[in-house]
């Protein structure tokens, strides 16, 4: 395994104009689907509002009034209308308001992204832009056009810096693309998408984040024993 993958950097004109270094540790890195899966269903559940609520019997207006006698009707005996087996009656056991998140540790959702990157970098399908418009102003014609130079499938995910408002108003209405911010990037997001396209802001941005996880922590934990 080699300590970085090397790719292309295109320009807006769709020509060469460097290339980048993906970092082995970030791109590279050991696909572990079941840690995928449980970070991808978690973050799933934590998009879930959970304000779904339905009215239990207690809930359900009227029925306060026994509606015939207990005893000499031959019939089951009834406290009241609104009782579950009646049209019009309560829920049982129906969903009342939740919280679904769930509680996953950052070096787990940092692993797993790691893990979903290196496989489309493996794959040759993460790429490297310079920028998306050759001029000062948004253009979705030659964002479109630089990346029909990459990919021709049907998602794709591009990230870009925060401050990139070019790029997110030129891109931001097509359909096949989804814009991330570098430190909004996710495992769920990578996996849906067919190809990953960086900026070259983006990636340097992105490696310079929290991306190394572990690694990076522990890194920096080696600088400040080392600055003491």
């Amino acid at each position: 395994m080699s300590d970085t993958l090397t790719v292309d950097v295109l320009d807006p004109q769709g020509k060469k104009a460097g290339t980048a270094d993906l970092p082995a540790e970030v791109f590279d890195a050991q696909t572990n689907v079941p840690l995928i899966h449980q970070v991808v269903v978690a973050q799933l559940a934590a998009a879930r509002q959970g304000t779904h609520d339905t009215k239990t019997r207690g809930e359900v207006r009227g029925g306060g009034k026994k509606p015939y006698k207990q005893k000499g009707t031959g019939r089951a005996r009834q406290g009241s209308t609104r009782a579950p087996q009646f049209a019009g009656g309560g829920t049982v056991h129906g969903p009342q308001p939740r919280d679904y998140s769930q509680r996953t540790p950052k070096k787990m959702k940092a692993a797993a992204l790691r893990g979903a990157l290196s496989d489309r970098a493996r794959a040759g399908r993460v790429h490297v832009v310079s920028g998306f418009a050759p001029g000062e102003a948004p253009s979705t014609k030659a964002a479109l056009a630089v990346l029909d130079n990459l990919t021709v499938r049907r998602h794709v995910l591009v990230v870009v810096e925060r401050a990139d408002e070019i790029t997110w108003k030129s891109l931001r209405n097509v359909e096949r693309v989804h814009l991330l911010v570098a430190d909004q990037l996710n495992t769920y997001d990578v996996l849906v998408s067919d190809d990953v396209v960086f900026t070259q802001g983006a990636l340097d941005a992105f490696l310079a984040g929290p991306a190394k996880g572990a690694k990076a922590t522990a890194t920096s934990t080696e600088a400040e024993e080392e600055s003491k």
